[in-house]
């Protein structure tokens, strides 16, 4: 990867903007917008690619469409030194994780949750608390969305 992939210009934020709004569209479509030919938007889209700049296409569904309308953030205390890198292979494999972060202050990790109800809240709860290096969770859940951006 050379630092020229790594230049975007205007036509490349156009083509990002585009391809965030709806990732199934057209390089046809993509050109009429950013004002060029579907062959160039492709060479672009190509290079952004490559580059690292899109990382993947991918979906979102409506989890509650999936029936996970529960929403839930947990503080996660871990055992002293644990790297994030165990955090996140001991996480992993808890769908009902949405993201993870490590964070400043007292917790060590910051979970976003998805569930269905709140007896799968406490399951998820208790098979997170049951990795080894977890001492402590603290949780809250989600009443409403007050603000959400892309």
């Amino acid at each position: 990867m050379t630092n020229d992939l790594l230049r975007i210009d205007d036509l490349d934020r156009k083509i990002i903007a585009q391809l965030m709004e709806d990732g199934r569209r057209s390089f046809r479509s993509l050109g009429a917008v950013v004002g060029l030919s579907a062959p160039a938007v492709k060479r672009r889209v190509d290079r952004l690619r490559t580059s690292g700049v899109i990382d993947r296409f991918t979906i979102t569904v409506d989890p509650r469409v999936m029936g996970w309308s529960v929403e839930a953030f947990i503080e996660l205390f871990c055992a002293p030194r644990t790297p994030a890198q165990r955090i996140r292979e001991a996480l992993a494999g808890h769908p009902e994780i949405v993201s993870a972060f490590t964070i400043t202050g007292d917790a060590d990790a910051l979970l976003h949750l998805r569930v269905a109800n709140a007896a799968h809240l406490e399951e998820t709860l208790e098979r997170i608390r049951a990795e080894t290096m977890v001492t402590q969770t603290r949780s809250v859940v989600v009443l409403s969305h007050l603000l959400e951006r892309a």
